[in-house]
């Protein structure tokens, strides 16, 4: 199945998923007025993203199992996809309004979109909440329910660990570059995005494909929880680097949008490598520059980064990583045994990711 085939079977769930959340807050007596805020809320913020974290769930199930799903695996995959993609929207509601952000997706964000406001905070908590009637109501009678509960709850505190630390480090209008460090910028980056964009549709796979804690594979004892995270964390770490290169090198008609990290102060991996080599005078620069809602300023900062060859650290780094991941995916036991780790699942986001342009 390609992936345009994959993404539309995928999207072809969510009406019904929609459907039983809304008909949930319907059947318990809640008037038409906020049957109807309830169900725009979904349908402003759930389904109009890439969807990729949601459908790596669906695709590591069958890479688990070694064949097609059938109707009913697909849709609980797709079941615990959306509740990625739910997690996602709540995140990006909350987010947005922490950043007093003005769009998201093209279109206003959520609190801006007309006649919502602050309310917007409460409808950010209903999203979370429906992941968990969604689990109760499709998950609560396997043997692997709690799992997927602490899974989801342990991976939303860890992503709201790493956007407490991104809030204080990188305030956007109060620039201060002695707080960066690429020592924070890693655990910003491993805390808000890895885990719940590379761990969580991963691991969500595994417990419902009946992979245990551990298990013996020629001869050694395998942890495949611990393996995946091992092999996931620093996946997910390239990924947000790549990601803040491609904010600063890529020209927007090929980015697809706008490069905005050093207007908006981000901790991003391009400045923290210019702070760790810069001279005095190319930090007084950075100082002067960095975070400032202004292009000459921008263009300055740029000249710095070039002047110390972040392209160049850039290029070394992939290259070093990818190898490292290759390397660890390489290591990781393989047998025909059903519900064991498969080096697909993890070449299959590799190969996604290595020298993407966007």
């Amino acid at each position: 199945m390609d992936k345009a085939t994959k993404r539309t079977k995928f999207e072809n769930t969510w009406a019904r998923i929609r459907e039983e959340l809304v008909d949930h807050v319907r059947s318990e007596g809640f008037p038409p007025e906020a049957v109807e805020w309830y169900g725009k809320n979904l349908d402003y913020n759930v389904p109009g993203g890439k969807l990729n974290r949601g459908i790596s769930v669906v695709d590591t199930v069958e890479i688990l199992k070694g064949a097609p799903l059938d109707e009913d695996e697909h849709f609980k995959a797709a079941v615990l996809g959306w509740g990625v993609e739910l997690m996602q929207a709540f995140f990006l509601v909350s987010d947005d309004i922490m950043d007093t952000s003005i769009t998201r997706r093209g279109q206003p964000c959520w609190y801006r979109a007309p006649g919502i406001g602050m309310i917007a905070i409460n409808d950010a908590i209903m999203l979370e909440g429906a992941i968990y009637f969604l689990l109760k109501k499709h998950f609560r009678s396997t043997p692997y329910y709690v799992d997927l509960l602490e899974l989801f709850h342990d991976t939303t505190y860890q992503t709201e660990l790493g956007q407490l630390i991104d809030l204080i480090t990188a305030p956007e209008d109060h620039v201060d570059l002695n707080r960066f460090s690429l020592d924070k910028h890693r655990l910003i980056v491993l805390y808000k995005t890895a885990y719940y964009s590379f761990y969580l549709p991963v691991a969500l796979a595994l417990y419902m494909s009946g992979v245990p804690e551990s298990y013996t594979l020629e001869g050694k004892i395998v942890e495949p929880y611990k393996v995946a995270l091992s092999i996931l964390l620093p996946l997910g770490e390239y990924f947000q680097i790549q990601d803040d290169f491609l904010d600063f090198s890529t020209p927007p008609e090929l980015l697809g949008k706008v490069g905005t990290d050093i207007v908006d102060n981000k901790c991003s991996w391009c400045v923290n490598t210019a702070l760790a080599v810069a001279t005095p005078e190319q930090r007084a620069v950075l100082d002067a520059n960095y975070g400032r809602k202004d292009a000459e300023a921008e263009a300055r900062v740029k000249e710095v980064f070039e002047a110390v060859g972040v392209r160049e650290r850039y290029t070394k780094y992939e290259a070093d990583v990818y190898k490292r991941l290759v390397g660890l995916i390489a290591g990781i036991p393989e047998g025909p045994e059903r519900g064991t780790l498969k080096r697909e699942i993890f070449t299959s986001f590799l190969e996604k990711i290595y020298k993407r342009t966007k």
